[in-house]
């Protein structure tokens, strides 16, 4: 009697057929492969996922035993139809499989449990197969890391290379000369997907079309492959330290600082800086002071003891996460890493309702952290949402931020009707006031304070001279010079045709601008002399203008020209002025649809009116 076997994608995945034939335990049996296991795992390899090439490469297996005689090997049925496809997460393609063995007599083979119950409910002969989760076999990434190996990159057609060293000194290296074939890095991949399934301490974080992240005990595992990325790709990353933070510079004071209340905290540095290490440490510190600690993180890969649960993102989205978190309430909070404006948004909402907040953030200088919150939260409430900053450097902490809130006139201005609330970013260690944040004229100013500017007015002079020209330039066609005279005085120099427009009737105009910028303006005529002092003649500069070509995309107006990447520039329209911006990396300046911005420009176009850029 032929014994017939149907084996569901679970087990062609997990290679557990041909390992039955090769121990003796299916020979001679009939291996029927339904169309629509076929049409599955077709379906995944299209869309990059290695499970789909895994199930392929199971079934050339097969193929290769039918040759050698050892089974018997059809294939039957019907492929799904498309609506069928779109409902396989619901069953559907399940089902066909199960009909599959009960037309043709078979026996049932499947390593998905929910698959196995079901089947034995509609009376199939089922043999279950648990997936395996024995002794950890070697992983064959391994063989590329050394001791002080810290990072691991893998491309077919490219020798493989790795980061060795220390944190304060790692190095890109050549692992060998030879370059990865196809098979050998695909034959890598299938290992580490096979043991993200059988390790106790291995998942599959991330599974998208072309991308697949990975988890094994410490090492992070990217696969990236067509259409992705323009060839297959391995990248892992590893911790190369444990540290506690009693090795950490400012450890006593920041024991304090934690234990002492709830916190909102940004741990920040460039890549590589050791933040995810510090966070880590953080985190086993506060589990050790009897406080309830949680991660957000995706993927999952800091090092932290078992007594800390690591959640992912809920439903792909870390807000989601956040509402289990808040039902939960931990008294602190390690977010790896903050990135996006939902990212913030979700650390301050945790944050304002009480949770103690560590989060981690690419910058490259300390006080970048700060400025990603600006225009993400509402100015006034950023010092409740982090009051420390620690930034790293080589995986030391180069410097620790204190950040308060207070109602002063800021560094440079001297008279008290420019009090206004300020920012104030102190050194951890000195106490000093290193930075500055408050509003000036509806735009956040974030200055730096250094010794010497301390008492002076020339930074923020700057600056109002620079608002004060934006202002009047909306009145006046002919350049205009600014003077500042002091904290709270200015002379505008424009051209005599232009005085009666920027002072506008009744000095309507002038008074409009003195009131948006909380400062006094003298309105005086270029070629006035007698007006200047000697010490400050200077002639008009002349404002090169340029024409402006606009290109429109899916969500954006994009205005180019010829300018530099990082100039400040105005644009206009028919010499008329309508904003100023800087000019991105790609010499160009995006600006969102459906903003009033947007709109003049898009009208402008219409109506075939010139659009310019100028230097600001």
């Amino acid at each position: 009697m032929i014994v017939k076997y149907v084996p569901d994608t679970s087990v062609l995945i997990d290679g557990r057929i041909t390992k039955l034939i090769d121990d003796g335990e299916l020979s001679g049996a009939t291996i029927i492969i339904p169309e629509a296991v076929i049409s599955e795992l077709e379906a995944q390899a299209n869309q990059g996922r290695e499970i789909g090439f895994k199930g392929l490469n199971e079934l050339k297996s097969l193929a290769e035993r039918k040759r050698s005689g050892e089974v018997d090997l059809i294939y039957v049925g019907r492929r799904p139809t498309a609506d069928e496809i779109k409902l396989a997460s619901v069953g559907e393609i399940d089902a066909m499989i199960r009909t599959v063995a009960i037309e043709n007599d078979a026996t049932f083979i499947t390593s998905d449990i929910v698959q196995s119950e079901v089947a034995r409910a509609k009376g199939l002969d089922v043999t279950y197969l648990q997936p395996e989760k024995g002794a950890e076999k070697p992983l064959l990434l391994q063989r590329f890391f050394t001791r002080d190996t810290m990072s691991v990159f893998l491309k077919e057609g490219v020798p493989p290379r790795a980061k060795r060293g220390s944190i304060a000194d790692l190095r890109l290296v050549n692992i060998r000369k030879t370059r990865m074939s196809e098979k050998e890095i695909r034959t890598i991949a299938t290992d580490v997907i096979e043991q993200a399934k059988s390790r106790s301490d291995g998942f599959i974080e991330i599974e998208r079309r072309g991308a697949t992240i990975v988890q094994l005990g410490s090492i992070r595992i990217a696969i990236a492959r067509p259409p992705f990325s323009d060839g297959i790709e391995i990248t892992a990353v590893r911790p190369i330290a444990k540290v506690k933070l009693d090795d950490y510079k400012f450890s006593d004071e920041l024991k304090n600082r934690l234990s002492e209340s709830t916190r909102g905290i940004m741990i920040a540095g460039p890549p590589g800086s050791g933040k995810s290490t510090l966070a880590a440490s953080v985190a086993e510190f506060l589990a050790g002071q009897d406080f309830i600690v949680k991660t957000m993180e995706s993927p999952r890969d800091l090092q932290v003891p078992d007594n800390i649960t690591q959640y992912s993102a809920l439903e792909g989205d870390m807000a989601k996460t956040a509402d289990i978190l808040l039902l939960v309430r931990p008294d602190y909070t390690i977010y790896d890493e903050v990135r996006k404006t939902n990212d913030f948004k979700t650390f301050a909402d945790m944050r304002l309702a009480g949770v103690g907040m560590v989060g981690v953030v690419h910058s490259t200088r300390g006080i970048d952290a700060l400025q990603r919150l600006i225009g993400r939260v509402e100015f006034g409430i950023i010092p409740q949402v982090v009051d420390t900053v620690i930034f790293l450097k080589k995986g030391e902490i180069e410097l620790v931020y204190d950040v308060h809130f207070a109602v002063k006139v800021p560094s440079g201005m001297t008279e008290a009707d420019l009090a206004r609330p300020v920012i104030e970013v102190r050194n951890f260690a000195t106490n000093k006031v290193e930075y500055e944040i408050y509003l000036f004229s509806k735009q956040v100013v974030v200055m730096a304070v250094s010794p010497k500017e301390r008492g002076s007015a020339k930074p923020t002079w700057k600056f109002a001279a620079r608002e004060i020209e934006r202002a009047i330039d909306k009145y006046a066609k002919a350049p205009v010079t600014v003077e500042i005279l002091s904290d709270t005085r200015a002379n505008v120099y424009v051209s005599d045709r232009d005085i009666s427009h920027v002072i506008g009737k009744g000095g309507k105009n002038i008074e409009k601008v003195e009131d948006a910028l909380g400062i006094d303006i003298d309105v005086l005529q270029t070629n006035d002399e007698s007006q200047r002092s000697q010490d400050n003649q200077k002639e008009v500069p002349q404002k090169a203008t340029k024409n402006a070509e606009i290109d429109l995309a899916d969500r954006h107006v994009i205005v180019t020209s010829n300018a530099r990447p990082g100039e400040i520039v105005d644009v206009l329209i028919d010499d008329d002025y309508l904003f100023t911006a800087t000019i991105g990396r790609g010499g160009e300046i995006k600006v969102t649809k459906g903003t009033n911005i947007a709109n003049r420009i898009l009208d402008a176009l219409d109506r075939g009116a010139r659009i310019m850029m100028r230097s600001a």
